[in-house]
């Protein structure tokens, strides 16, 4: 069986996050990147799979040379290796420019399973591997939280949660689906592993490799600008007798917070 999993580099969830001087984008210096933690689980599930059934899996991802760090980590769980599209025709492409130079290189990798993180922490869009279902033209499920495969490998049976319920799906491969927190454990690197990655083959390819031109993923939604948060006011602490006290909050809600 052979998986293709679709990778992205995004700020860790606790980096402090600096918006550049025109508000156009963060301000990545100082900022420590890592694997999108919903991707974590789409590597780990394609390592289980590979351990299963044979073959060979592959990651894949766009971005500046800086995302190879975050490769060697997948390669050094267990993926076998990579392929890394680089082109400054792609530094600020949407999710359907993005996703339309990942389909491009992964119909050449003759996947049998093609899977991704549910979403990017960053954008938190879930559009990207979507859209690579969609220029693959193969069947897709999302949030997939629970999978069984066949024994021969050409089917699977999935899950994917929902608001108070859950879906089940049977879907015959090649497919997309991408992996939501539940479906396993990713495991950490072991040395062995980490010293395993330095070998391992990642293949550099820039646009053009791809067959694409930039004209071909010219995005078709732009963002103006990125607005931080407003900070949180101080809290209010309201003395007094109980009675009184609750009397006092009552009044704050219905007349300043306006929520009663």
């Amino acid at each position: 069986m052979n998986i293709v999993v679709c990778m992205k580099q995004t700020p860790d969830t606790e980096a402090k996050i600096v918006l550049n001087s025109d508000a156009s984008g963060i301000n990545p210096d100082g900022v420590k990147f890592v694997m999108n933690p919903y991707d974590e689980y789409a590597v780990e599930q394609a390592i289980k799979l590979k351990e299963k059934f044979g073959g060979e899996t592959v990651v894949v991802t766009l971005g500046p040379k800086r995302v190879i760090e975050a490769m060697r980590t997948a390669l050094a769980m267990g993926i076998d290796k990579g392929v890394h599209i680089e082109d400054p025709a792609l530094e600020n492409a949407d999710a359907w420019g993005a996703a339309k130079a990942l389909a491009a290189v992964v119909k050449g990798l003759n996947a049998d399973l093609i899977l991704g993180g549910k979403q990017a922490i960053d954008g938190d869009m879930a559009a990207v591997m979507a859209s690579v279902a969609e220029f693959l033209d193969l069947p897709q499920i999302y949030n997939v939280s629970s999978m069984e495969m066949a024994a021969d490998g050409k089917k699977a049976t999935v899950s994917r949660r929902i608001e108070g319920g859950e879906e089940v799906y049977d879907v015959t491969l090649p497919a997309v689906m991408t992996c939501e927190k539940g479906l396993n454990e990713p495991r950490y690197a072991s040395l062995p592993g980490i010293m395993k990655a330095k070998k391992k083959e990642i293949k550099e390819m820039n646009l053009a490799a791809t067959g694409l031109s930039a004209a071909d993923i010219k995005s078709k939604v732009k963002i103006n600008k990125y607005l931080p948060l407003e900070e949180r006011k101080a809290g209010k602490v309201i003395e007094g007798e109980p009675e009184d006290a609750a009397a006092k909050l009552a009044k704050l809600l219905r007349e300043e917070a306006k929520v009663i």
